[in-house]
């Protein structure tokens, strides 16, 4: 018979979960569970580590080891079970639990941030070995780019609304920069005509014909051409 540590799994498996990367965040939960006498106990917690697979809570009780536990994100409302697998020792009030099913979602988008910023950071390192394809290169930094602007103006939108001014600017900002990068993707595909790396059967390609002669409409230009004088 396999032997079980202090959190009740199979020796390993609790490193296990852990070698799979938390961050630190700061996330407001409620936090509810049974005693083995029948009493249900509440209480509004912080999930100040998370991953995919659970978080370390920091709450004044202190379920014990194995614990089932319904666990709600008090920002999005949503609830999983979960299931108490340690104690903490240095840190007396924390409690590691592990979610029956791994989330990538639960946690929000605050977590894919900062997992997508720790990608972002070991791909860095890998780039620099000037091994990666160049096309695929330039396609990667365009959309960095996309998404990093798209980031200030959110950020710059929240600000303002905080701050009680005026937001229409920077919506503005959102909707030139869709436009800059519609326009890089669509000489980007030009491009790829050229070099006979798409035609007419391509995956996509009925779809994106249609989104373009919707946008032609709406903009009203499909018999006006742009002057370039």
């Amino acid at each position: 018979m396999v032997g079980k540590d202090r959190s009740g799994f199979p020796p390993g498996r609790e490193r296990e979960l852990r070698r799979s990367g938390r961050f630190a965040l700061s996330i407001p939960v409620r936090v509810k569970w049974k005693t083995d006498d029948g009493a249900v106990y509440r209480e509004e917690a912080e999930a100040i580590e998370v991953n995919a697979h659970g978080a370390m809570l920091r709450m004044k009780e202190r379920p014990k080891l194995g614990t089932q536990v319904e666990l709600t994100n008090c920002i999005s409302d949503e609830t999983v079970l979960a299931r108490v697998v340690s104690i903490g020792r240095s840190k007396p009030d924390t409690v590691a639990v592990e979610l029956f099913v791994p989330s990538e979602s639960y946690w929000g988008v605050t977590f894919k941030l900062k997992r997508a910023t720790d990608d972002l950071r070991r791909l860095e390192q890998e780039i620099r070995s000037g091994l990666a394809d160049p096309h695929v290169l330039r396609d990667f930094r365009e959309a960095v780019d996309y998404v990093r602007k798209t980031a200030w103006a959110v950020n710059e939108w929240q600000e303002r609304q905080v701050k009680h001014k005026d937001t229409s600017t920077v919506l503005t900002l959102l909707t030139t920069e869709r436009i800059r990068r519609a326009t890089q993707l669509a000489d980007a595909i030009l491009a790829d005509i050229d070099a006979r790396q798409l035609t007419p059967e391509s995956p996509g390609v009925v779809d994106l014909l249609r989104a373009l002669r919707q946008l032609d409409r709406r903009l009203g230009t499909a018999s006006v051409e742009p002057n370039t004088m």
